[in-house]
């Protein structure tokens, strides 16, 4: 019998299979998303050599396969690629997050198919972590623009059963110290909850200043994870 796992402890599984399956592409008992969409992967639960059998027919020989904090371990041959620690946090109640600089949702545009080239941009000169081209399918993506110019964004990655995740909380360096990210944070999460499903998140446990900005929004930790990639033999 196949184990349970909790939508959060298999975060990236439980969007494959359900809210993002017209995202997905499958083989077995593995799947990943769409090229230009994400490069997160999913296998069965527990230690299968099948699973990741068809993971490696899925992604072909030497590419490279984003696990993201999926704890188990790889067959022998699978290259690691890298190693992150991290912790996932999660908005605890239903009531609207909440920070003495964090502004109303004024302000805030929604970005679509045509933001991409400058989101992009700005993910590329802020790493806030992995953004493709079409990473914006996954859900809603909010930005602020000074002078027409993009300064600053967050949206919608995982979409586990109940939870969404935000994602790509960036400010442009010559917009920060403005309370931007408290500001999208915000109005990400009061989408979220108006929905009736709850706001979780990742960080790297090396930023700091991220997990002190999440805290004082009112997220609180769940787990800590580590992140792990690996080259596909």
């Amino acid at each position: 019998m196949e184990q349970r796992v909790a939508p959060l402890d298999d975060p990236v599984g439980a969007s494959l299979g359900g809210h993002h399956a017209h995202l997905t592409r499958r083989a077995g008992r593995a799947a990943t998303y769409l090229p230009g969409v994400a490069t997160f992967c999913a296998v069965a639960a527990g230690p299968d050599p099948e699973a990741w059998a068809d993971l490696a027919s899925l992604l072909g020989p030497g590419e490279f396969a984003d696990m993201f904090s999926c704890p188990a371990p790889p067959p022998p041959g699978w290259e690691p690629v890298f190693t992150l620690e991290g912790r996932q946090m999660i908005w605890p109640g239903d009531s609207r997050p909440g920070h003495p600089h964090a502004r109303t949702t004024a302000g805030v545009v929604e970005l679509g198919a045509a933001d991409v080239p400058e989101m992009l941009d700005l993910v590329a000169r802020t790493r806030p972590g992995p953004f493709l081209p079409r990473t914006h399918e996954l859900g809603t993506y909010l930005g602020i623009r000074h002078n027409g110019r993009l300064v600053a964004m967050a949206g919608e990655r995982l979409r586990p059963p109940g939870w969404t995740e935000i994602s790509a909380v960036c400010t442009a360096p010559e917009a920060r110290g403005q309370g931007h990210a408290a500001h999208l944070i915000t109005a990400v999460a009061t989408r979220v909850l108006a929905r009736n499903e709850r706001p979780f998140l990742h960080v790297a446990e090396a930023n700091t200043g991220g997990i002190a900005l999440y805290e004082r929004l009112g997220f609180t930790t769940r787990k800590h994870v580590t992140f792990r990639g690996y080259r596909v033999p």
